[in-house]
Protein backbone atom coordinates (compact mmCIF):
# COMPACT_ATOMS: atom_id res chain seq x y z
CA UNK A 1 0.00 0.00 0.00
CA UNK A 2 1.39 3.56 -1.15
CA UNK A 3 0.54 6.68 1.78
CA UNK A 4 1.88 9.95 1.63
CA UNK A 5 3.13 9.78 4.83
CA UNK A 6 5.39 13.08 6.49
CA UNK A 7 9.12 14.13 6.16
CA UNK A 8 10.54 13.14 9.42
CA UNK A 9 9.29 9.47 9.08
CA UNK A 10 10.89 9.32 5.79
CA UNK A 11 14.03 11.06 6.27
CA UNK A 12 14.03 8.03 9.36
CA UNK A 13 13.89 5.53 6.96
CA UNK A 14 16.98 6.85 4.65
CA UNK A 15 18.99 7.42 7.85
CA UNK A 16 18.53 3.61 8.63
CA UNK A 17 18.13 2.07 5.11
CA UNK A 18 19.74 4.11 2.53
CA UNK A 19 22.97 2.45 1.23
CA UNK A 20 24.95 5.43 -0.36
CA UNK A 21 23.51 8.67 0.63
CA UNK A 22 22.22 8.22 4.50
CA UNK A 23 21.50 11.83 4.77
CA UNK A 24 18.23 13.08 3.93
CA UNK A 25 17.19 15.98 1.21
CA UNK A 26 16.66 19.54 3.25
CA UNK A 27 13.63 20.21 4.88
CA UNK A 28 13.30 23.51 3.28
CA UNK A 29 12.94 21.92 -0.54
CA UNK A 30 10.65 18.76 0.51
CA UNK A 31 7.77 18.81 -1.56
CA UNK A 32 6.26 15.16 -0.45
CA UNK A 33 7.29 11.58 0.78
CA UNK A 34 5.40 8.42 -0.27
CA UNK A 35 5.68 5.03 1.65
CA UNK A 36 5.14 2.04 0.61
CA UNK A 37 4.25 -0.55 3.13
CA UNK A 38 3.90 -4.07 3.41
CA UNK A 39 1.02 -4.77 5.90
CA UNK A 40 1.90 -2.32 8.79
CA UNK A 41 5.94 -2.37 7.95
CA UNK A 42 7.62 0.64 6.04
CA UNK A 43 9.91 -1.10 3.01
CA UNK A 44 10.10 1.64 0.96
CA UNK A 45 10.12 5.74 1.02
CA UNK A 46 10.64 8.25 -1.84
CA UNK A 47 11.20 11.94 -1.33
CA UNK A 48 10.33 14.43 -3.64
CA UNK A 49 12.57 18.02 -3.63
CA UNK A 50 12.84 20.92 -5.78
CA UNK A 51 15.85 20.13 -7.74
CA UNK A 52 19.45 20.82 -6.41
CA UNK A 53 20.40 22.74 -9.20
CA UNK A 54 19.12 26.21 -9.35
CA UNK A 55 19.23 25.38 -12.72
CA UNK A 56 16.49 23.10 -12.95
CA UNK A 57 14.88 24.80 -10.45
CA UNK A 58 12.20 26.37 -12.42
CA UNK A 59 9.39 25.65 -10.27
CA UNK A 60 7.45 23.47 -12.74
CA UNK A 61 10.26 20.84 -12.30
CA UNK A 62 10.95 18.77 -9.07
CA UNK A 63 13.50 15.66 -8.51
CA UNK A 64 13.35 12.60 -6.46
CA UNK A 65 15.74 13.60 -3.91
CA UNK A 66 15.99 9.90 -2.18
CA UNK A 67 14.37 6.43 -2.86
CA UNK A 68 14.92 4.10 -0.44
CA UNK A 69 13.85 0.56 0.22
CA UNK A 70 14.50 -2.71 2.06
CA UNK A 71 14.48 -4.49 -0.71
CA UNK A 72 10.38 -5.22 -1.23
CA UNK A 73 9.89 -6.99 -4.91
CA UNK A 74 8.90 -4.30 -7.39
CA UNK A 75 9.20 -1.59 -4.65
CA UNK A 76 11.60 0.72 -6.71
CA UNK A 77 9.56 0.90 -10.04
CA UNK A 78 6.46 1.13 -7.37
CA UNK A 79 7.46 4.27 -5.88
CA UNK A 80 8.89 6.02 -9.39
CA UNK A 81 5.61 5.46 -10.79
CA UNK A 82 3.32 6.69 -8.03
CA UNK A 83 5.57 9.90 -6.82
CA UNK A 84 5.49 11.11 -10.63
CA UNK A 85 1.53 10.08 -10.58
CA UNK A 86 1.17 12.52 -7.39
CA UNK A 87 3.56 14.93 -8.52
CA UNK A 88 1.39 15.21 -11.69
CA UNK A 89 -1.41 15.93 -9.67
CA UNK A 90 0.17 18.44 -7.46
CA UNK A 91 0.82 20.41 -10.67
CA UNK A 92 4.48 19.30 -11.45
CA UNK A 93 5.30 19.52 -15.26
CA UNK A 94 8.88 17.46 -15.08
CA UNK A 95 10.26 14.63 -12.32
CA UNK A 96 13.97 13.72 -12.54
CA UNK A 97 15.87 11.48 -10.55
CA UNK A 98 19.86 10.61 -10.67
CA UNK A 99 21.22 7.30 -10.27
CA UNK A 100 25.32 6.36 -10.09
CA UNK A 101 26.56 5.17 -13.36
CA UNK A 102 27.28 2.07 -11.49
CA UNK A 103 23.82 1.89 -11.05
CA UNK A 104 21.44 0.08 -14.08
CA UNK A 105 18.09 1.85 -13.60
CA UNK A 106 16.21 -1.16 -13.64
CA UNK A 107 13.54 0.09 -12.05
CA UNK A 108 13.92 3.51 -13.39
CA UNK A 109 13.31 1.76 -16.91
CA UNK A 110 10.40 -0.70 -15.69
CA UNK A 111 8.20 2.43 -14.48
CA UNK A 112 8.95 4.15 -18.04
CA UNK A 113 11.21 6.70 -17.02
CA UNK A 114 14.34 7.52 -19.36
CA UNK A 115 17.92 8.81 -19.31
CA UNK A 116 17.58 12.22 -20.65
CA UNK A 117 21.66 13.19 -19.60
CA UNK A 118 24.26 12.84 -17.69
CA UNK A 119 26.37 14.81 -15.24
CA UNK A 120 30.53 14.80 -14.57
CA UNK A 121 31.89 13.99 -10.87
CA UNK A 122 32.09 17.41 -9.12
CA UNK A 123 33.96 18.12 -6.19
CA UNK A 124 31.40 21.03 -4.13
CA UNK A 125 33.56 22.32 -1.64
CA UNK A 126 35.17 25.86 -2.99
CA UNK A 127 37.02 28.09 -1.38
CA UNK A 128 34.38 30.36 -2.01
CA UNK A 129 31.74 28.08 0.04
CA UNK A 130 33.56 25.24 1.96
CA UNK A 131 31.30 22.24 1.80
CA UNK A 132 31.80 18.97 3.60
CA UNK A 133 32.65 15.98 0.80
CA UNK A 134 29.76 13.79 0.45
CA UNK A 135 31.11 9.97 0.16
CA UNK A 136 29.94 9.18 -2.50
CA UNK A 137 31.70 7.01 -5.41
CA UNK A 138 33.64 9.41 -7.65
CA UNK A 139 32.00 9.16 -10.94
CA UNK A 140 29.40 10.69 -13.55
CA UNK A 141 25.50 10.19 -12.63
CA UNK A 142 22.89 9.42 -14.87
CA UNK A 143 19.39 11.93 -15.06
CA UNK A 144 16.68 10.50 -15.90
CA UNK A 145 13.29 11.90 -16.20
CA UNK A 146 9.67 10.39 -15.65
CA UNK A 147 8.02 9.83 -19.55
CA UNK A 148 5.87 12.83 -20.84
CA UNK A 149 4.48 12.09 -24.05
CA UNK A 150 4.03 15.66 -25.64
CA UNK A 151 7.90 16.38 -24.93
CA UNK A 152 10.03 16.15 -27.91
CA UNK A 153 12.87 15.81 -25.86
CA UNK A 154 11.94 12.31 -23.88
CA UNK A 155 13.69 10.00 -26.66
CA UNK A 156 16.34 7.34 -25.77
CA UNK A 157 19.64 8.72 -26.20
CA UNK A 158 22.04 7.44 -28.66
CA UNK A 159 25.15 5.35 -26.84
CA UNK A 160 27.46 8.26 -27.63
CA UNK A 161 24.66 10.93 -25.23
CA UNK A 162 25.32 8.35 -22.69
Amino acid sequence: MLLLIPYGMAAAFVRAYHRHQPRPPNARAHKFSLGLFDGCQLVGVAMVCRPASRHLDTGERWEIARLCTRGARNACSRLYAAAWREARRRGCQALGTYTLSTEPGSSLKAAGWLPVHRTRARQWDTPARRRKQQVLPASYRVYWEAPCLSDARMRPPSKNEL
